[in-house]
């Protein structure tokens, strides 16, 4: 048992996870791929027609699943930075860092398919809903996850700041989830609730599974491909990574 740990604490070393990123984001980006076709081939031809909402409703087999991964991966990013605060291991950090621009795009793409749900279903673009609201300051805590860490110099005091942040902002998550039981929204209750089953057909329930699965392996490919470029500059100045240039960028 305890070589296996060891084998795996490996892993927390730069050089070490470097090689181990290029296959796990090569594999994911495929699986990736093919788990958004038929997702998205499942959502345009195969899922029922809306009793109540029409085909409009076919957009939420990309809003929920975006709304889904921007509070996970959020969640994901603070363990990171915070393990990268307490034990001060480099890797953390890089993948806190890494995950923070995917965590942005899937809350810009929850936000941007919502309104454009929300445009026929409420007669609005935008209101300042509960659930909307804390689903826009998570944007812009990535936001400012992102823009803090790129305004330190010094990659270790960047690293600090920004788990900081990230591990207060990460009370929002919760307020997101619960804020349909909490407060009176026009956003809809969750039909897919933890522990208490589904309220929607199964074709529509298995095609929002799909997407959601197609959307993190695509998280999981470009963190990687992200943190091997993190790696590789702040590790710029190490034997490792010159053997690595010379060879031409194989591990």
């Amino acid at each position: 048992m305890s070589s296996r740990l060891i084998n795996w604490f490996k892993f927390s070393s730069p050089v070490a996870f470097y090689p181990l990123a290029g296959r796990l984001g090569a594999w994911s980006g495929w699986i990736a791929a093919i788990l958004i076709v038929v997702g998205l081939y499942m959502s345009f031809f195969v899922a029922p027609t809306d009793y109540k909402q029409g085909e409009g409703y076919r957009i939420i087999y990309v809003h929920v699943p975006a709304a889904w991964m921007s509070m996970f991966i959020y969640v994901v990013m603070a363990g990171w930075a915070g393990m990268g605060l307490v034990f001060n291991t480099r890797l953390s950090s890089m993948m806190a860092s890494a995950l923070a621009p995917t965590g942005a795009l899937f809350a810009f793409l929850s936000l941007w398919t919502g309104a454009f749900w929300g445009k026929p279903m409420w007669g609005a673009w935008w209101v300042w809903d509960a659930r909307l609201t804390s689903a826009l300051i998570l944007f812009f805590l990535y936001l400012g996850f992102m823009a803090l860490q790129a305004s330190i110099d010094e990659p270790r005091r960047a690293d600090r700041a920004g788990a900081i942040l990230a591990l207060v902002g990460v009370v929002n998550v919760p307020i997101i989830y619960y804020s349909v039981q909490w407060w009176n929204t026009l956003h809809q209750g969750a039909t897919i609730k933890m522990g208490g089953g589904a309220s929607m057909d199964p074709v529509m329930l298995w095609t929002m599974l799909i997407m959601t699965f197609g959307f993190w392996a695509y998280a999981i490919a470009v963190a990687m491909i992200r943190v091997q470029a993190i790696i590789l500059e702040r590790e710029r100045n190490t034997t490792w990574v010159t053997e690595l240039v010379k060879a031409g960028g194989k591990a």
